[in-house]
């Protein structure tokens, strides 16, 4: 090693400035949906940048992009990091990006110090990890890890009928590469907190032991339409009635099992959405969330129970249909404790934290050894077009990532 290593942390933050300008909104924000043209933009400008790094590309069935950097012995399997690209419709600059562009700080790091690892590292950009446009969340590392078959994956429809692979290929990135199916060293995954922790604490460096279990439901509830005026109110079947004191029950769901419990109706449409026509059809989703599988199974099943007693007392029926479930992780302690080593090292204050949030790493983490960093965000909001972070802190999270993105890929 002919130089010492040093991440840019000005370098990062261009990096993320200019990635941000590719699908900018007017409020600062990013919405770059997935497999959008601006999504191909965005992967353009990620596959130059790994080129002009001297990283190989490849690309997979489900479009994940894979930029290698070739270790001293290429037949070892490869230790790799990354996140995702695509945003929410009024996303941030740092969901996803932060992770993508740290990993090409590693790569680029390590070419100015002219140091090769043991093993190749790569970094990747995972198709559609937010679910915005085509659902469920996280499908294409999903199909990486077996979760999801590749039929499965390739046939999901966004709200106008496009699928996947549909999408894949007029935007240019269906790759013939196999999905999946090989032996993987370690995932590392950087990320914005996206909660308040971090920052409340004081601390620098999130070391995530796991991830929160989620459950997605969809729920319909019908009622009668009627005329708002003739209609006695006694005499109503009113869907939305019904579900104003369901979408209040999710929420005493999750303040009944604090402290980690969370609950979240997203998603409402009432029919005939007219202002003189009482509802006769709602539909709407759950979100339940929680570290432990039995209180999140427990808290499901209740809140099944609950909305049918609410739907019988209205005279409605009651469709409660679970979407998608993302069990409870626990990462891996040798992985766990590289980040929590780094942070130590460098001088960074840290502490331990679950993750609220669902994540790439979380499917990753069925097939290989994986752990997350966080670095706080601004007043703790994500998802939302003034996403902040200070770069001093995305500079301190990239230098814990190449450090045990090192430790791992010298592993014999």
């Amino acid at each position: 090693m002919s130089k010492p290593m040093q991440i840019d942390g000005a370098r990062l933050w261009q990096s993320l400035m200019e990635l941000a300008t590719i699908g900018a909104t007017d409020k600062g924000g990013v919405c770059r949906l997935a497999l959008t043209d601006f999504d191909r933009l965005a992967r353009d400008r990620f596959r130059l940048w790994c080129e002009q790094a001297g990283c190989t590309i490849t690309i997979d069935r489900m479009g994940n992009i894979f930029a290698r950097r070739s270790g001293t012995n290429d037949a070892l399997p490869p230790v790799i990091t990354g996140s995702h690209i695509d945003t929410q419709p009024t996303g941030g600059k740092f969901d996803g990006n932060y992770g993508v562009m740290a990993g090409l700080e590693v790569i680029r790091t390590l070419n100015d110090a002219q140091y090769r690892t043991l093993r190749p590292i790569e970094v990747v950009v995972w198709t559609n990890e937010e679910g915005s446009r085509f659902a469920p969340a996280m499908i294409a590392s999903g199909v990486f890890a077996g979760v999801f078959d590749l039929e499965y994956g390739l046939s999901r429809a966004d709200a106008g009928g496009k699928t996947i692979g549909e999408e894949l290929r007029r935007i240019g990135y269906a790759g013939d590469a196999v999905v999946g199916g090989r032996s993987v060293a370690a995932f590392f995954e950087a990320h914005i907190e996206q909660g308040p922790i971090l920052e409340a604490e004081g601390k620098t460096i999130g070391v995530v032991e796991g991830v929160q279990g989620i459950r997605w439901y969809e729920v319909t509830v019908t009622g009668q339409e009627a005329h708002a005026g003739p209609t006695p109110m006694r005499r109503r079947r009113d869907a939305l009635v019904g579900t104003a004191r369901m979408v209040a029950a999710v929420n005493r769901a999750a303040l009944d099992n604090p402290p980690y419990a969370c609950g979240t109706v997203g998603m409402l449409s009432v029919s005939p959405n007219s202002r003189n026509v009482i509802p006769g059809k709602v539909r709407f989703t759950v979100d339940l969330r929680h570290p432990d599988e039995t209180v999140l199974n427990r808290m499901g099943a209740e809140l099944e129970v609950e909305c049918a007693r609410i739907a019988g007392e209205h005279g409605l029926e009651l469709d409660f249909k679970e979407f998608w479930y993302s069990r409870p992780v626990k990462f891996d302690t040798e992985c766990v404790a590289a980040v929590k080593n780094a942070a130590e090292q460098l001088g960074l204050a840290s502490q331990s934290i679950i993750s609220g949030a669902g994540h790439d790493a979380v499917y990753l983490s069925r097939v290989a050894p994986t752990a997350m960093i966080f670095v706080p965000c601004k007043d703790g909001i994500s998802h939302n077009e003034i996403e902040d972070a200070d770069p001093r802190d995305l500079a301190a999270g990239c230098a814990v990532l190449l450090s045990a993105i090192v430790e791992r890929a010298n592993a014999a």
